[in-house]
């Protein structure tokens, strides 16, 4: 027969106990450094993402300047465009031909083409035109940007066009700037978000599958035998690797055909370039996924690791917000980061129709990356349970 005290101790809520509990609850805390630090560390570097390094205003955006003519004119216009502080005008082009390549790797975001009679044909009453071509695969970098330019016509004429010349500055103005937007001239976003996707949906998959891979063998029992076995920490690595390229692989190809006929964006470039630089991708993030789930002791941690991994992935890499409008520090982040290479590949393969030695550029950091990755993969792979 129970007594009351049993009785009590059964059905009442004790303190003692329930304090216990919690004192249990912070001493595995305390002990799960990787969870203690996910709780520090997630806040803090969303808000340091989100109110230092995103912008969807970029500024200082790097510009060239095809100078067919230099006279005060030109020299105004490209001083007004420096204190806009939309344009960094970074250097001089000798021809179209060179601005073409500029723009299709992606080294400049605007170029401004002077033609060779603009101040004859203005002193002339004759209305020349200044073109100004802009690298519209991100339409939200450069909206701002190429909405200051007509503003910029007005100062430039109030201000050399006196004396003698006060008759050219009338309506309609004495010069007009041409934009072209190109590789997607709409401004159509689904042009710039749908590749992008690619290269997102890849990380979080390649790095979470990966990541469970050995602690899902250290749960399970199996890693004693595996441990056993006369394998090299390499051969485990890659044999590990190797199923899931497949997956990667099949994912690309749904997400290529489904940018093509579902969202219906251009694909200018080489199907093989497209393959190869998504399986260098993929090996670079499986070797992510194979570097944590070394590092991690259990398949939580293994998921809080990839969360970790792939918030700056998504957020430092271009593909929700301008990659020039970030800082210096946020755009040395994002470069550390092989989804900033990839985004930039398959835009300009779909898009711009790159070839090997416009890619070329941000195919060899994905190469390191993914070699440097692997060494440290194996380094910390473990040969004991310990």
């Amino acid at each position: 027969m129970t007594s009351p005290r049993q009785a009590r101790l059964r059905f009442g809520f004790s303190m003692a106990r329930w304090w216990s509990i919690v004192l249990k609850e912070f001493l595995q805390l305390k002990r799960d450094r990787i969870t203690f630090g996910m709780i520090i560390g997630l806040p803090i570097i969303q808000l340091a993402l989100f109110g230092y390094a995103i912008n969807t205003d970029p500024k200082h955006l790097p510009t060239a300047i095809v100078a067919g003519d230099n006279s005060v004119f030109t020299r105004s216009f490209i001083a007004g465009m420096r204190n806009s502080s939309y344009f960094d005008v970074v250097g001089t082009l000798p021809n179209e031909a060179a601005a073409e390549d500029a723009l299709a790797r992606g080294t400049v975001q605007f170029v401004l083409s002077i033609p060779v009679d603009f101040t004859r044909r203005l002193l002339r009453g004759e209305r020349p035109s200044l073109l100004v071509e802009a690298d519209a695969t991100d339409p939200t970098a450069i909206t701002t940007a190429l909405m200051a330019l007509p503003g910029l016509v007005g100062p430039v004429a109030a201000k050399d066009l006196t004396g003698p010349l006060a008759h050219l500055n009338g309506t309609p103005a004495a010069f007009d700037v041409q934009i072209h937007r190109l590789y997607n001239p709409e401004g159509i976003t689904q042009y710039n978000v749908v590749p992008g996707l690619m290269g997102t949906i890849l990380t979080i998959t390649m790095v979470m599958m990966t990541g469970l891979a050995i602690t899902r063998e250290r749960e399970r029992g199996t890693m004693e035998n595996l441990l056993a076995t006369p394998v090299r920490p390499i051969e485990v690595m890659t044999g590990k690797i190797v199923p899931y390229v497949a997956i990667g692989l099949i994912q690309s190809t749904i997400i290529a055909l489904a940018s093509r006929f579902v969202f219906h964006v251009p694909f200018s470039g080489s199907v093989a370039a497209l393959y190869l630089s998504s399986l260098l991708f993929i090996a670079a993030n499986l070797t992510v996924g194979i570097t944590l789930s070394s590092l991690a002791q259990n398949q939580l941690q293994a998921m809080q690791l990839t969360i970790f991994y792939f918030l700056p992935s998504m957020l430092l890499s271009g593909f929700m917000f301008p990659f020039a409008g970030m800082p210096r520090w946020a755009q040395f982040v994002g470069e550390l980061l092989p989804l900033t290479w990839f985004n930039r590949l398959v835009r300009g393969i779909l898009l711009k129709g790159n070839g090997w030695s416009d890619l070329w550029p941000s195919v060899w950091p994905l190469a390191v990356f993914t070699v440097i990755v692997m060494t440290i993969a194996v380094r910390f792979y473990r040969r004991t349970l310990d």
